[in-house]
């Protein structure tokens, strides 16, 4: 609120220091002397605590940990596409180009190294 040139502090409802009071008494009941996890003996503003897994959450929330999890859920599913891609390459198949699914290449590339291996015991 402005003061009008003919308006003094003491017109006011309150004094600031009145204000100081009661912001001094918010501040001490919001501080705790229990130590924040990762830190000393230090005092917290926090007005309440929560639990570890509610502190997960509240994180994973936001939009911002929710793109860099997209992101890093997307660099490790092309990682694992191109994974499957050079082992489909390596196995030996009629005809060459024909479309595979994961399990189709895994499965295939199980009967193939028991192959291979079997070459190699005779």
């Amino acid at each position: 609120m402005m003061l009008s040139p003919e308006q003094t502090d003491s017109d006011l409802p309150w004094s600031q220091s009145d204000a100081e009071t009661m912001l001094n008494d918010i501040k001490v009941g919001c501080i705790t002397d229990e130590p924040m996890e990762g830190e000393g003996k230090t005092k917290s503003l926090a007005p309440q605590s929560l639990s570890r897994e509610e502190r997960r959450r509240r994180r994973r929330a936001t939009a911002k940990y929710r793109s860099a999890h997209a992101t890093r859920e997307r660099i490790r599913v092309e990682a694992f596409n191109v994974a499957f891609a050079e082992l489909r390459k390596l196995l030996p198949t009629l005809p060459p180009d024909k479309k595979l699914s994961k399990i189709e290449i895994l499965r295939l590339a199980i009967c193939y190294i028991s192959y291979l291996n079997h070459v190699l015991d005779v």
